[in-house]
């Protein structure tokens, strides 16, 4: 095949799912392969805490099998944020700065995440500014979208 250095590059079902996801939706197939090598993959048991309120955010972690809650607040008496099926990301604050993390991460069920250091989201920037340049916007609108929705939220219950 005289053309085949043009052909996309074939993606594992990994792969497949990652792109699947609003993070990484707008990379290249090319560039998917390159960002699955820096990934970390992590298994979780169910009731498992992944990460817990307070402690220093060094990744971001996305669920690619499995249920993932996301709760705040003293033991015993902690509020259900949301909870997180395939696709979701959370802990994203963790890539952009040293903050601790403002909720618990626990698994549901048993789950598979794919994790993103910091360090390693900062060397892709440094290293591959096209592909930091995607995820960051990606990340941006991700947080803008957030901080929508609690706003509105917010907003509906003043009204009331």
């Amino acid at each position: 095949m005289i053309f085949g250095f043009m052909k996309s590059p074939t993606l594992s079902p990994r792969q497949r799912r990652l792109q699947g996801t609003s993070l990484f939706s707008t990379l290249k197939p090319i560039e998917v392969k390159f960002v699955d090598g820096l990934m970390h993959e992590r298994r979780y048991l169910r009731d498992e805490v992944i990460f817990d309120e307070g402690e220093e955010g060094q990744a971001l972690y996305l669920v690619m099998s499995g249920l993932v809650q996301i709760s705040r607040g003293p033991e015993g008496a902690r509020q259900l944020v949301t909870e997180l099926g395939p696709g979701s990301f959370f802990g994203d604050l963790a890539l952009l700065d040293n903050s601790p993390r403002s909720a618990q991460a626990r698994a549901l069920e048993a789950c598979e995440v794919a994790v993103f250091f910091r360090d390693d989201f900062l060397a892709l920037m440094e290293n591959d500014p096209v592909i930091g340049y995607k995820i960051s916007l990606s990340l941006a609108r991700h947080i803008g979208q957030r901080l929508r929705f609690q706003l509105d939220g917010r907003a509906q219950l003043e009204a009331l």
